[in-house]
């Protein structure tokens, strides 16, 4: 079990992180054989004449990557078992590619009734059009496992590279030849982040340790065309929206991009980069164990069943391609509770102070800038989503969502952020409700446009949320409860 103790702070990495390899040669000879730190004909620390003002020719472009594949080489220990191809796109190509996915209407409907559910996409809202667009915006580049090559995004009129994206890509790639990044079991969101806080922490580490070493000791590209100069999957802490469509959904997938690095930093400095290397034979298994290392690895989810219950025309959504169930994890949660502070100025269930890790001035932090760890998701559990449709009425839909934490108390004290949710978005108590639990309704046409009834029953450690169109419909979706 990692350090559980220590502050935010306590994860920042020095500057001079990298492997115990042999230094590159005062003369920068090419090797005989292939060697950690040298790729392609270029060492780590090797000097290239490249001019991207006008964009890279393939000359260039291969030149960059060969000592960019040596540079993380240098950092993490790895041997490149073989090259990968790179191609540079516009942000204006790259944007529009997201929005032609096609998505079957099953699959629609779920997704929608989840982020519903996370107060963070209302009812009248295309989620799926939401996560495109914040796609389009903020990712840098992205590794393909299933074609092997890699696509950087650029924001430059003239395509040009940002060197440390580049870095995280191809470590990205080197993770699938030494790790197999295909036998990650990624079928929900919770088990999606919990993975990639080994995955994208592990890379996102690699990027940092990169990013620190530009400047006085290695001469590195950035794209100009981007506001900071470099364009990250890591690079955006939330602390501003930029092209973002909905920065909840964000938020939800942020997380092992801000929590994984500090957790992988923390396995290298209890056993070096062997360590962080065992840790893909036993991932993660949930985000609380990268919200909380010290929770890694003995601490295993506890997800709660749900029982189909329905009546009448009420359907249980099957998502065609996808588990008919959903689990958001403790790292859903904290983004439900936080979400607020940047929908309008006073909105706060979790404070920006507890939220934001700041550094001296008061910024936020680029290594590990926000905090998933709040006061109403505290001691979590595991979860359990499910989605239901009206089959006799078009676009009316509930869901069931059970919530468990290792304690009653904690429990409370999810119910109460819930409740103080529910009073963010005008929610009334329903007095005269049958059943148990309590029902509460958001009026019908409320500006927020999550007008719906619900009924939040606590058994125990144990919160069910019963959503539907109606208090009437409630039963419908979930008999008995």
């Amino acid at each position: 079990m990692l350090d559980s103790g220590g502050t935010a702070e306590d994860t920042v990495p020095p500057d001079d992180v990298h492997a115990d390899i042999d230094p590159a040669p005062a003369d920068l000879a090419d090797p005989t054989t292939d060697r950690l730190g040298w790729e392609g004909g270029y060492w780590y620390n090797e000097s290239i004449d490249v001019d991207q003002s006008d964009g890279l020719n393939s000359s260039e472009l291969a030149a960059v990557t060969n000592r960019s594949m040596a540079r993380v080489e240098y950092i993490r220990g790895l041997e490149f078992e073989r090259s990968v191809p790179v191609e540079v796109v516009s942000r204006d190509e790259f944007a529009s590619s997201q929005s032609d996915r096609e998505t079957p209407p099953s699959r629609r409907t779920f997704d929608n009734a989840k982020f519903e559910a996370l107060f963070m996409i209302n009812e009248s809202t295309d989620s799926i059009a939401v996560q495109s667009q914040n796609r389009g915006a903020s990712v840098g580049g992205y590794y393909s496992p299933s074609e092997e090559r890699i696509v950087l995004v650029s924001n430059s009129q003239t395509p040009s590279v940002s060197e440390v994206t580049l870095s995280q890509e191809l470590f990205h790639a080197l993770q699938d030849q030494q790790f197999d990044l295909s036998s990650f079991d990624q079928s929900t969101r919770e088990q999606h982040n919990a993975a990639d806080g080994i995955i994208e922490g592990d890379g996102n580490l690699v990027d940092y340790l990169y990013g620190q070493r530009c400047g006085e000791e290695w001469t590195c590209l950035s794209d100009t065309g981007s506001a900071s100069g470099e364009t990250s999957n890591n690079s955006s802490s939330g602390s501003s929206s930029g092209g973002l469509a909905d920065l909840g959904p964000y938020f939800l997938k942020y997380q092992p991009y801000s929590d994984g690095p500090a957790f992988v930093y923390q396995v290298y400095e209890a056993g070096g980069w062997d360590a962080v290397n065992a840790v893909y034979e036993t991932p993660p298994t949930s985000t609380s164990q990268t919200i909380h290392p010290g929770q890694y690895p003995e601490s295993e989810p506890s997800v709660p069943t749900v029982d189909d219950r329905t009546t009448g025309s009420w359907e249980r959504v099957e998502p065609e391609g996808r588990v008919n169930y959903g689990r958001v994890g403790e790292a859903g949660l904290a983004a439900m509770f936080a979400s607020p502070l940047y929908e309008q100025p006073g909105a706060a269930i979790v404070s920006p102070r507890s939220w934001l890790n700041t550094d001296d001035n008061g910024t936020p932090r680029t290594f590990d800038p926000l905090n998933y760890d709040t006061d109403y998701s505290d001691d979590f559990a595991g979860d359990r989503f499910v989605a239901y449709a009206d089959a006799d009425a078009e676009d009316r839909s509930g869901y069931v969502w059970a919530v468990r934490f290792d304690n009653e108390s904690a429990a409370d004290d999810f119910r109460d952020g819930y409740g103080q949710l529910l009073d963010y978005r005008n929610a009334t108590e329903v007095e005269d409700a049958s059943g148990p639990g309590s029902v509460y309704r958001i009026p019908e046409g409320d500006d927020n446009g999550f007008s719906d009834a619900f009924r939040v029953v606590q058994r125990g450690d144990t919160v069910t949320i019963t959503n539907a169109p109606t208090v009437e419909a409630l039963a419908g979706v979930r008999a008995g409860e």
